[in-house]
């Protein structure tokens, strides 16, 4: 596991952190939950994240899918953490590979969890790889598009409440993909 120190510092002053670990045990204000539509958290982190979090998670998914309707790339939904350390889960449903726009779906995905973290206040975030999973997106390319969606987002110079984000990644050889690819915009900002 790699050590929990800021991979690089973005220009807003917010830090990232990449290191392989388990989502579930965060303690940031908030952790995000690749989820699907419905909020039925069946397998993959959204099973894992509903399992630990226990009947609150579940309970509240279904009321805001009652209330609210479908969850979208661009419209997450928000719960308690339940049992978990964080204070919330925001769900987002990141795009199933060969679905049609994957890229511009997984960067709403990624911005709009970002949004209602600030909306909501929040200081820190985590996020796993969004659709790398069982929605088949490739690694590689997910990596790409979560740092440019990072850089635009944390480089525009607009203040926010967020001050860190991490991404915990369940495998070596995931984080060493994420690592690689976010060292190339490390290295055009200030570093850690």
């Amino acid at each position: 596991m790699t050590d929990k120190k800021p991979f690089l510092i973005f220009p807003s002053g917010t830090s990232l952190e990449i290191f392989q670990g388990d989502i579930t045990l965060e303690d940031s204000d908030a952790i995000v939950n690749a989820a699907n539509a419905q909020l039925m958290h069946g397998g993959g982190v959204a099973a894992a994240i509903a399992r630990r979090g226990g009947e609150a998670i579940w309970n509240e998914s279904r009321e805001w899918v009652r209330q609210h309707g479908p969850v979208s790339h661009d419209r997450p939904a928000y719960t308690t953490g339940g049992n978990l350390r964080c204070k919330f889960v925001i769900h987002t449903v990141g795009p199933v590979w060969g679905e049609g726009d994957e890229t511009h779906k997984l960067s709403q995905a990624i911005t709009s969890s970002l949004d209602l973290a600030v909306r909501l206040g929040l200081r820190s975030i985590t996020f796993p790889a969004i659709s790398t999973g069982i929605f088949g997106f490739p690694v590689e390319k997910a990596a790409q598009v979560f740092c440019d969606t990072f850089n635009s987002y944390f480089s525009g110079g607009e203040e926010s409440s967020l001050t860190q984000v991490r991404m915990v990644l369940f495998d070596e050889t995931t984080t060493a993909v994420f690592q690689n690819i976010f060292q190339c915009l490390a290295g055009g900002v200030n570093k850690g």
